[in-house]
C-alpha cells in the first residue's frame, strides 16, 4: 500500500515562507507525476503545483513566482517552497501522486497552512 505523508505546515505572517514536504512510501514506489493541491474552507480543491518524472513543472497562476515545486527522487520526496505568502494562501495542502497517466492518484492526509497577522 502506498502512503503519502505531508509535513511542514504551520502558521506564518503575510510575506513569510514555508516549505512543505511530501514523502512517499514504500520508497520503491515511482510516481509518474506528483501534484500539490490545496483546499480552503468552503472552497473547491485546487491544483497548486505539479511536477512530472522528467522534472517538468507547472503552477497555478495565483502562485507563479512565489511557489516552487521540486523533488528528491532518492528520498522519494516532493517539496513545495512557498514564499511571499498571503492570507488567501491559507488552506489545507494535500499531496497527490499518480503512478501512471491513467492510474487513480494516491492522496496524502494534508497539512494546514495558515497565513495571518
Amino acid at each position: 500500500q502506498v502512503h503519502l505523508v505531508e509535513s511542514g505546515g504551520g502558521s506564518v505572517q503575510p510575506g513569510g515562507s514555508l516549505r512543505l514536504s511530501c514523502t512517499a512510501s514504500p520508497r520503491s514506489v515511482n510516481f509518474w507525476s506528483m501534484t500539490w493541491y490545496r483546499q480552503a474552507p468552503g472552497k473547491q480543491r485546487e491544483s497548486v503545483a505539479g511536477i512530472n518524472s522528467l522534472g517538468r513543472t507547472d503552477y497555478a497562476d495565483s502562485v507563479k513566482g512565489r511557489f516552487t515545486i521540486s523533488k528528491d527522487s532518492a528520498e522519494n520526496t516532493v517539496y513545495l517552497q512557498m514564499t511571499r505568502l498571503r492570507p488567501e494562501d491559507t488552506a489545507v495542502y494535500i499531496c497527490s501522486g499518480r503512478r501512471g497517466p491513467l492510474v487513480t492518484p494516491d492522496w496524502g492526509q494534508g497539512t494546514q497552512v495558515t497565513v495571518s497577522s
